[in-house]
């Protein structure tokens, strides 16, 4: 363990396959924080930080001997930030961490879309490799429902787009996001837009109401009813039973402290084996009962 030499605006999250990266902080926040099942940035006002602030801490931790062999850019939706912030920060990490082997980011659809094709080759020329994207649910009831501000459309067209412009794509979906009522569609829309997509890395979340979110005020309210157990291994089970995934192997994990069991392998080679273990816990699993909630989300 590293006593690191730069302070943190909390909270801070990452994805769990970014658990050694060392974290820099280009934004604060998130500039959408209107999802109604997310309570991961609403202590926070979203903003971009001073370029020099971010190269400090980025020769901060280089003079330290902070290993940096893999990187990640916080906060929420960095992507967001501008072309200027962004290239500064990766020319930074490629002067003092020349051996970095690859930085990742979290990214929306729209800040995806709201840059070029040729800003985004460009951030990848500069080592930015892998692109975090939210996906949550391929059906546009789902989508607008949660306030996720991007359409399955915009999903979909983003998708393609980061992975022309070089980067590895790597995809969470959320289950049972929609609710019982939206249940069948959100399968549906999901499994076809990760087909027409084929992300180099595939995972799921599973939708917990966290207290203080629209979400949860949603279902005290009945207008959202949560899936059991044995509904969320259904959804699981059927998207991945109708998604195609032709064009590449995809990398897939459940693994999230949000899932009941862990589940993992590689997409089509794998599938059948992923697909017979669902159908066993699909018929394990009693009616009626609900997954735990995790200790921490």
């Amino acid at each position: 363990m590293f006593n690191l030499p730069i302070s943190y605006e909390p909270p801070v999250y990452r994805p769990p396959s970014e658990g050694p990266s060392l974290l820099f902080q280009v934004t604060i926040g998130c500039s959408n924080n209107l999802c109604t099942y997310c309570d991961m940035y609403r202590s926070k006002s979203y903003r971009v930080r001073p370029i020099e602030e971010i190269k400090r801490d980025i020769h901060l931790c280089a003079n330290s001997l902070v290993p940096g062999d893999k990187i990640f850019l916080c906060d929420g939706d960095a992507l967001g930030a501008p072309m200027s912030v962004l290239e500064e920060t990766l020319k930074t990490i490629q002067e003092v961490y020349p051996n970095c082997r690859r930085v990742g980011i979290y990214a929306t659809a729209e800040n995806i879309l709201n840059k070029t094709e040729n800003e985004l080759k460009l951030l990848n020329k500069l080592g930015l490799g892998i692109a975090y994207l939210g996906l949550e649910s391929g059906d546009d009831k789902v989508l607008h429902m949660i306030v996720k501000g991007n359409t399955a459309a915009e999903m979909r067209e983003a998708s393609l787009k980061i992975k022309r412009c070089g980067f590895k794509l790597s995809t969470i979906a959320m289950l049972g996001v929609g609710g019982q009522k939206h249940s069948e569609n959100h399968i549906e829309g999901t499994a076809k837009l990760l087909s027409e997509t084929c992300p180099d890395f595939f995972s799921f979340l599973t939708t917990f109401s966290v207290p203080g979110t629209p979400y949860h005020t949603m279902i005290e309210r009945g207008l959202i009813k949560p899936l059991t157990s044995k509904m969320l291994f259904k959804e699981m089970h059927d998207i991945l039973e109708n998604s195609t995934f032709d064009l590449n192997p995809v990398i897939f994990r459940a693994n999230h402290v949000s899932n009941q069991h862990p589940l993992g392998g590689t997409l089509s080679r794998d599938k059948s084996a992923i697909v017979h273990q669902l159908k066993e816990w699909i018929a394990h699993t009693p009616e009626g009962v609900f997954p735990p909630r995790p200790h921490q989300m």
